[in-house]
């Protein structure tokens, strides 16, 4: 057996944890790129809290999940500070992240971005990152890629190098608690998938698995109980579960939810857990013959079970996501190349994958 783990030098994890964040991102410089969601108003505290240290604070909003011309733009607004701290969700997350990695680069986004760009490694090293993520889900503040959507390539792809982790992550469930019913409920099945697919996939390993194991069943229980009402029991456990995911995804591998999920996004505009939550059932029947599928259902239930109750809470189908039927065949044969897709733990070819976008449509 062997492994290696790849995570910030330091995550802190727990309700009152954010107040820390000044402090720590005046650690490493006088100028930062705050990088925050649609509301500014939500990242206030921030600022001001950044100001009192001493610090030159650059703003940057990110109201969607980031394009190549939003990443370009916020590189060159960030141009001469000292770090980047972000605070929002997963897209605030990811362009923070992507800022970080290529301020200090020669050459452009396009020199990095893979499958439809050079996918070089990056040639300098990214300046320091905080991670100070608003919504349980994606896990973004402790991997080691970002996701940018390339509109005139209708894909979703990442940037990606060892040296993108975050310095230091901090998680505090109470940035998430209130959060809108959607919101929860599309981040709460992103994080679940990412404990799902890492444990099935072909590169699973010790560590990998004593974050999944266990987040499987914790995730789903936590996420029922949102979709009953607020409970900060469950928003903490949402929040662990979307931290292991994180750290799973970033020391394994995904599988064909995500595989399917970049081109499906860059084709509709859809929520990425959105799309991630309709094809989930349909994903586990296809993988019903991977070895470690019984721990999988053993945490969920029956899949048709899990299908209904997805829905049931208001989780839309493909079709109503955006993705044309016509199109299936070819988000089939482009999914095939996408590097999630590698780590599948069942072989899938673009016939079982257009069957799939059939069923979840």
């Amino acid at each position: 057996m062997s492994f290696s783990i790849l995570q910030p030098g330091k995550i802190l994890f727990g309700r009152g944890q954010a107040a820390e964040a000044a402090g720590i991102a005046a650690s490493f410089g006088r100028g930062v790129a705050l990088v925050h969601g649609r509301d500014a108003g939500r990242a206030e505290w921030l600022r001001q809290d950044l100001r009192q240290a001493g610090m030159a604070v650059r703003a940057i909003s990110c109201g969607q999940e980031p394009t190549l011309a939003m990443l370009e733009a916020a590189v060159e607004a960030a141009r001469g500070v000292d770090l980047v701290i972000s605070l929002g969700g997963g897209a605030a997350v990811d362009l923070g992240k992507a800022v970080a990695a290529l301020v200090p680069a020669p050459g452009g986004a396009m020199d990095h971005l893979e499958v439809v760009g050079k996918g070089l490694p990056l040639s300098a090293p990214p300046l320091p990152f905080v991670a100070v993520p608003t919504t349980a889900g994606t896990g973004a503040e402790v991997t080691k890629n970002a996701v940018i959507d390339v509109p005139a390539h209708r894909r979703k792809v990442s940037l990606r190098d060892d040296r993108m982790i975050a310095r230091v992550a901090i998680v505090d469930p109470a940035l998430t608690d209130n959060a809108p019913r959607g919101v929860t409920l599309v981040s709460g099945l992103d994080a679940l998938v990412q404990v799902v697919e890492p444990w099935l996939c072909t590169r699973a390993n010790a560590y990998t698995d004593s974050l999944c194991r266990p987040a499987m069943a914790e995730g789903i229980a936590a996420l029922r109980a949102l979709m009953a009402g607020e409970d900060p029991k469950a928003r903490d456990a949402m929040a662990w579960v979307s931290l292991c995911g994180g750290l799973a995804l970033a020391n394994s591998g995904l599988g064909a939810v995500h595989g399917l999920a970049g081109v499906i996004g860059g084709m509709t505009g859809a929520a990425h857990g959105a799309i991630c939550g309709a094809l989930l059932p349909h994903i586990l029947r296809a993988n019903a013959a991977a070895p470690r599928m019984a721990e999988v259902l053993r945490a969920l239930g029956p899949v048709d079970a899990l299908e209904d109750w997805i829905h049931g809470a208001g989780l839309p189908r493909l079709s109503a996501l955006g993705l044309n039927p016509a199109d299936h065949r070819a988000v089939a044969e482009a999914a095939l190349s996408a590097s999630s897709m590698k780590a599948n733990p069942v072989p899938l070819d673009a016939r079982d994958l257009e069957a799939i976008l059939g069923a979840a449509g």
